[in-house]
């Protein structure tokens, strides 16, 4: 995809306009991983778990009942959302993966806490979600918590998680996305622009991450227009809902 070509927070990068926006989002993450577990409290006031929870009990309901379901993490990140349907299915398989070798080194250091028999049921390793190394229809579902936004080519990240989704199998992804109503949206922008990228700043140390953060927001797709990128990408049906005044939306695709 040339740069005439990009869209929305396609063309929104990190740090320059120089060089491609996942070698750029990688070297982000990176830099912010020791911090990115407190600041995702921080900044969400302990609310993304609940937003997480909310996602991951819908997405469950919808999934397929299997013996041994297979579950991707796609841009893990620290591993989150990949621990957490670990505990509402310990039998399950939960692989996840990102681009972040920094990041997924806080993930591993996570896994090697557990007991031996939960290590045997989850992996993590580093791949590009826009050439996932999977065969197709491998997983039952497949997740992304805010993640979609980072995608250098947002339509062909989708039609990847589409090639290795089971048929029945659901997508499930969360993101960021802003307040509809006047008064929410207000504060939002205040909080979002201003807030934020001061105290990421101090707890992470670079200067661009979280002013990155509220500008890749409001580029990128949401709700209805999301849901109408995975039509396009393949999914025959996504359904949508938005939490905390529009501040978060999850979407289930299948």
């Amino acid at each position: 995809m040339t740069m005439t070509e990009k869209r929305g927070a396609e063309r929104i990068n990190p740090y320059d306009d120089r060089r491609e926006k996942g070698e750029q989002v990688e070297e982000m993450f990176d830099s912010i991983a020791p911090a990115y577990d407190f600041m995702n409290t921080a900044m969400t006031f302990g609310l993304h778990k609940r937003w997480r929870d909310r996602a991951l009990k819908a997405a469950l309901q919808a999934m397929p009942e299997c013996a041994r379901p297979e579950i991707l993490d796609v841009a893990t990140g620290t591993g989150d959302v990949a621990f957490r349907i670990h505990e509402f299915l310990p039998h399950a398989h939960v692989t996840g993966i990102d681009l972040s070798a920094g990041m997924l080194e806080v993930a591993r250091k996570r896994l090697k806490s557990l007991p031996e028999r939960d290590r045997r049921l989850m992996a993590f390793g580093k791949a590009d979600c826009l050439a996932l190394p999977f065969p197709d229809s491998r997983f039952d579902l497949i997740t992304v918590a805010y993640g979609v936004r980072n995608f250098q080519d947002l339509e062909q990240g989708l039609k990847e998680m589409k090639r290795v989704l089971r048929p029945g199998g659901v997508l499930c992804i969360v993101e960021l996305s802003c307040p509809t109503g006047a008064v929410a949206g207000l504060g939002y922008k205040v909080y979002t622009r201003h807030i934020i990228p001061g105290i990421g700043r101090l707890v992470s140390g670079d200067n661009r991450a979280y002013t990155y953060l509220p500008e890749s927001i409001a580029a990128a797709p949401q709700r209805q227009d999301l849901a109408d990128l995975l039509g396009k990408a393949g999914f025959r049906k996504t359904v949508w809902k938005s939490l905390t005044f529009g501040a978060v939306t999850y979407y289930l695709s299948k």
